[in-house]
């Protein structure tokens, strides 16, 4: 019986087993809007900052908690007609604010907590948009040496051809092989990087690298630099270390509060068996600040607050440095990008497709051809790493600043 229904569970899920075999795996290009999305549903670290805001939320939670009455059981003697019995019930209240503080302190942890959240956030972005265009531009170099490796190989067929009819020297021959070669190296290397990229990228979310990549975002114009430190107020870090300077009044106020000592009422009932009588006990207790008046603790939290609002200028102070610094990489990188593309690049492919039209019909020497493909990758190639450090910039700018039009993708 047992043997029946193992088999017949196993043709149940054999089906499913061929269907999820045939579903072909997600080849559809991966675009950096997508890829910030997959990284902030399933980062690690991302998560880890949002529980410590459910923490702080619980934190705030118990921080308005009144404090528990103590039930209390008092005998004196042991005899049967001379022992006496109390039972009390006492309930210490706070005073002085001790409470509304406590919770002003907690709910302080919980905004800090949030904006911590807010800043690994816009730090997740920032890392992911830098290693989704290092991958985009290892993806390109990759195309672009493989197109290399074409253009080589068009050079070495141009050059046997010429050999065999008597037109050039053998040695040309082996100078476009060599060149081949070296080619050929180039894309081995662009495969590894290429590699190394996109598991540097899918590691965000926890992923294998399995998807290309789709193009880069259209580019949009700089805002003003100026528009950007006068919205300084709205980046996280800053909005943190705000919270923070709020979080340590809250403190000061909390060890201000504590200087007020708690009163503790009792109430309960005494049976005396030697005359069978109950009496009522009432009873207040509250405690002399002779020696310990919270002076040290509130002094700590003053200067912890001083310490908060240094920090909070200091942060001011370095976020303006950072992003003026990223403003102004972004500047030169985008006018080194449109140089190139709109002038060196254009030249440069003239150039070469010239010296290869040149060589084929016997006007120009293999070495020229060589040196026009030398130029023309090295061109790419700077135009290659402007873009990246396009790119670069502004991400970090959305690291100082994460701009209100920005949704899922760079802008900049």
């Amino acid at each position: 019986m047992l043997t029946r229904i193992i088999m017949v569970g196993a043709a149940a899920l054999l089906p499913l087993c061929v269907h999820a075999q045939s579903i072909p795996p997600d080849t559809r290009p991966l675009a950096l809007a997508e890829a910030i999305e997959l990284a902030i549903a399933a980062n690690p670290g991302l998560r880890a900052a949002r529980l410590g805001v459910a923490v702080a939320a619980a934190e705030t939670s118990q921080a308005g908690s009144l404090p528990n009455p103590e039930l209390a059981l008092l005998q004196e003697g042991t005899a049967r007609g001379t022992r006496t019995r109390t039972v009390q019930l006492s309930q210490r209240l706070e005073l002085g604010g001790k409470r509304a503080a406590r919770i002003g302190l907690a709910d302080g942890d919980r905004r800090v907590a949030a904006q911590d959240a807010a800043v690994a956030q816009a730090e997740l972005r920032a890392d992911v948009t830098n290693a989704w265009f290092d991958a985009l531009i290892a993806q390109e170099r990759f195309e672009l040496a493989q197109a290399s490796l074409q253009l080589a190989r068009k050079a070495t067929d141009a050059a046997t051809r010429r050999v065999a009819a008597g037109r050039i020297s053998p040695i040309e021959q082996s100078r476009s092989q060599v060149a081949q070669s070296a080619v050929q190296l180039e894309v081995a290397q662009a495969v590894t990087g290429l590699a190394l990229a996109q598991s540097r990228l899918a590691a965000f979310w926890a992923a294998q690298p399995t998807r290309p990549l789709a193009g880069a975002p259209a580019e949009q114009p700089l805002p003003p630099l100026e528009a950007l430190l006068q919205r300084l107020d709205d980046a996280p870090r800053l909005r943190r270390a705000l919270s923070q300077v709020e979080r340590e009044g809250a403190r000061v106020r909390l060890e201000r509060s504590r200087r007020m000592p708690d009163v503790s009422v009792t109430l309960g009932t005494k049976r005396d068996d030697e005359i069978g009588r109950n009496q009522a006990v009432v009873g207040l207790s509250i405690p002399l600040p002779l020696f310990d008046r919270n002076a040290g603790a509130e002094l700590a939290a003053l200067r912890q607050a001083d310490r908060a609002g240094a920090e909070l200028e200091a942060e001011r102070i370095g976020l303006t440095q950072a992003l003026t610094q990223a403003w102004r990489r972004a500047e030169l990188a985008q006018a080194e990008v449109n140089t190139i593309r709109n002038d060196i690049l254009p030249a440069a492919q003239g150039a070469y497709d010239a010296a290869v039209t040149g060589f084929e019909l016997g006007k120009f020497a293999f070495l020229d051809v060589m040196d026009a493909q030398r130029t023309l990758f090295q061109i790419r190639v700077q135009y290659l790493a402007a873009l990246a450090e396009r790119y670069r910039a502004g991400a970090d700018i959305e690291r100082c600043l994460p701009l209100a039009a920005t949704t899922t993708g760079n802008t900049l």
